[in-house]
């Protein structure tokens, strides 16, 4: 039997098995018919990301189809029998699964793909490239920790998926200067997303979760955007630093030097200005979002308006937007509505016996819980779920004082929240990584399960450490 064959069988035998076993027999006491489902979905969904026996774009789909034809209030009508009675569950609303493919966060990706198309068609990125890489020389390891760098500083003060879509603008023409067969191609575009992911850990609106644990640390002790960069920064810089590390030997460069040639000026015109003025005013946008009161995904939509009103992104531009990424990122988002809204993933969490357990135990397996979860849900929806469940348990555990007590704990699990990107859907700016068409899953999930991985063990050097010196 081939082995294309191997990796489809599996993943819809393993589906058909969990939805044919009695619910007694998954140990979880009140578990309902529709929760069953939801974990023979999860387990398709995860195999087949795992193993691509069809596109990653394919299977996101195919998760919003199930959910709506097993899991919705429209669903077919023998999955529809036994609703209302007791063990049978809530089902899903078919309009919110089909809200995904336009939820804020795709929102937000369109608005970064208008930004890019847009710096390409007029070399922007190219202009960006020469200004903000030409400090790191020619080295290529050097060239790939500037890109890291610039990333993350972008990704403290910005969203993450915006920062990926820009700095993916002005990679091209640093790959250009690389052979087609160069491995070191796979660790630059991989920079991009690893860069991000880490550097949002740094501020407290660097990512959603950050924002989740303060709610929860605050009602511990103040907490001020400084004192939170003051722990959070050393982290990120010695984790970036360790990351760089890894892609410069997971993936090495077959050059000695990369010559960053890149010639140009900045083009006349009032389309050109009309986009730089947009791409800057878009990013202040991004970075201030504190102060004018509009988020994220309603700042992306500007760009996308002023493009498409003067013509700078035409008809023909728009077939080339990268759609499947977009469908990516929606089943990523329906899978993870589908375990938060049938509270399947709150019944996981509190179902493990945590009073019983040593507290450094309930840390590690914290972190590790929480690491797995957010490798293939929202990082947003991994903290909203696990954290209550911390910060309820906080004031309880003892033993963890030289690593900084409940804050400690909690902070910990925010980070490991921060630290799942070992697959195309765990975190957008992944998903925009994997739009390359330059890395595979494999590549991706080397990276993402060693960073996430010296990344725990770091999280817990810093909290010690942080403690120590009087932080936390």
């Amino acid at each position: 039997m081939s082995k294309k064959l191997w990796k489809t069988l599996i993943p819809l035998l393993v589906f058909f098995i969990l939805l044919a076993l009695p619910v007694e027999w998954f140990g979880m006491p009140g578990l309902t018919v529709v929760e069953q489902r939801v974990i023979a979905l999860f387990f398709l969904a995860a195999l087949c990301w795992i193993l691509e026996p069809i596109p990653i774009f394919a299977t996101s789909l195919l998760v919003i189809v199930l959910e709506l034809i097993m899991l919705s209030d429209k669903s077919f009508i023998l999955f529809k029998s036994g609703a209302g009675t007791e063990g049978f569950g809530t089902l899903l609303s078919a309009t919110g699964i089909m809200a995904t493919f336009a939820s804020p966060v795709i929102m937000l990706f369109l608005g970064g793909f208008f930004l890019a198309m847009a710096a390409t068609k007029f070399r922007l990125d190219i202009n960006l490239a020469r200004v903000l890489l030409r400090p790191f020389g020619s080295n290529p390891n050097l060239v790939l920790l500037g890109l890291m760098v610039i990333t993350a500083v972008f990704s403290m003060f910005m969203s993450n998926t915006a920062t990926t879509a820009m700095m993916l603008a002005i990679l091209a023409p640093v790959l250009a200067c690389l052979d087609k067969d160069d491995p070191a191609r796979i660790g630059f575009v991989l920079a991009v997303p690893v860069g991000a992911n880490i550097g949002g850990i740094g501020t407290p609106i660097g990512t959603p979760p950050n924002a989740i644990a303060l709610k929860y640390i605050s009602d511990l002790q103040t907490i001020s955007f400084g004192e939170w960069m003051l722990f959070a920064l050393p982290f990120v810089l010695v984790l970036l630093f360790i990351a760089w590390r890894l892609l410069c030997f997971f993936f090495p460069s077959s050059q000695k030097s990369v010559v960053l040639d890149i010639k140009g000026r900045f083009m006349r015109g009032w389309r050109p200005v009309t986009v730089y003025i947009t791409f800057g005013v878009t990013i202040l946008l991004w970075v201030l979002g504190g102060l004018h009161g509009m988020d994220s995904n309603v700042v992306a939509l500007i760009p996308v308006a002023v493009f498409s009103c003067t013509g700078i992104i035409s008809k023909e531009d728009l077939k080339t937007i990268s759609w499947d990424v977009l469908w990516l990122v929606s089943g990523g988002i329906a899978l993870g509505a589908g375990l938060e809204q049938t509270g399947l993933a709150a019944r996981m969490v509190s179902a493990i016996p945590f009073a019983s357990l040593h507290p450094m135990v309930v840390l590690i397996f914290a972190m590790l819980m929480t690491l797995l979860m957010a490798n293939f849900m929202s990082h947003t929806a991994t903290a909203n779920l696990v954290l209550p469940l911390m910060a309820a348990m906080a004031g309880a555990l003892s033993g963890l004082e030289s690593l900084g007590g409940a804050v400690g704990l909690l902070l910990a699990v925010t980070f490991s929240a921060s630290l799942g990107m070992s697959l195309p859907i765990s975190a957008p700016p992944n998903a925009l990584a994997s739009a390359t068409g330059m890395v595979e899953t494999g590549h991706m999930a080397r990276i993402g399960v060693s960073v996430g991985l010296i990344g725990l063990a770091l999280t817990l050097v810093m909290l010690w450490v942080a403690n120590f010196v009087g932080l936390l």
